[in-house]
């Protein structure tokens, strides 16, 4: 007996662009806790997904340069498709209900259609170090008058050496009493240079040890300008 062709869904009718933040201890959050979280406050807001065909459905849920495990962030992105036109802002009010405090939902826009990937160019980070901000700019100093810093960090294709200072547009020593908010903006790329890379490349040319796990804080991701600032992806 033929095996019959898996069931085709119907196509979208409405492309929603979400922009959330994970504070706090979410940050530990991993990429598929964090997708997992995000299905089950779909299904509990009752908010009408598109799904995709095949034998196995799955609601259409595109994500977008996720910061890395540990980190909190003001400006994480994805993407869903639904079913039937809403409100955005009604949307934004269901699924920020739906969600645990710290996975919070700020902002929902309508999708003008492209690739939201291709909107996030760059990142800006802080990063807070328990250091006095004179011994830290010292170490800021050396890495960017540096013509390439060279780290290594495991991957899933094994352990790989890359340059971090190309990906740094700028990276600033910012005092915060008796500690010091690192403020960096990050070029995106592949591989991917990441804000513990930074910090692995400052102690690496200065010598000066960072502490064992600083507060790394993405503030904004987005499209890079002529002027090196970062835009809004949802505009």
């Amino acid at each position: 007996m033929a095996r019959k062709d898996p069931p085709q869904q119907p196509p979208p009718v409405q492309r929603l662009r979400v922009r959330y933040a994970k504070r706090g201890r979410l940050r530990f959050t991993s990429h598929r806790d964090f997708s997992r979280a995000f299905e089950r406050a779909v299904f509990r807001a009752r908010i009408p997904m598109a799904y995709s065909s095949g034998f196995n459905p799955h609601p259409r849920i595109s994500y977008a340069g996720a910061a890395p495990t540990g980190s909190a962030s003001e400006a994480e992105y994805l993407e869903i498709a639904l079913s039937e036109v809403l409100v955005p802002a009604d949307v934004h009010a269901a699924l920020d209900e739906s969600l645990p405090p710290g996975l919070d939902v700020l902002e929902v826009a309508e999708s003008p259609g492209g690739s939201l990937a291709d909107r996030l160019e760059a990142s800006r980070w802080q990063i807070d170090v328990d250091l006095p901000a004179a011994a830290v700019g010292t170490a800021v100093d050396i890495f960017l008058a540096a013509g390439e810093v060279l780290v290594e960090r495991m991957t899933k294709k094994g352990l790989r050496e890359f340059d971090t200072r190309g990906a740094v547009l700028a990276l600033t020593a910012v005092p915060d009493g008796e500690a010091t908010a690192l403020q960096l903006v990050l070029r995106h790329g592949v591989p991917a240079v990441r804000p513990d890379d930074v910090l692995t490349a400052l102690t690496s040319v200065s010598g000066l040890s960072l502490g064992e796990a600083p507060l790394m804080t993405r503030m904004a991701q987005g499209l890079l300008d002529e002027t090196g600032s970062i835009g809004d992806p949802l505009v």
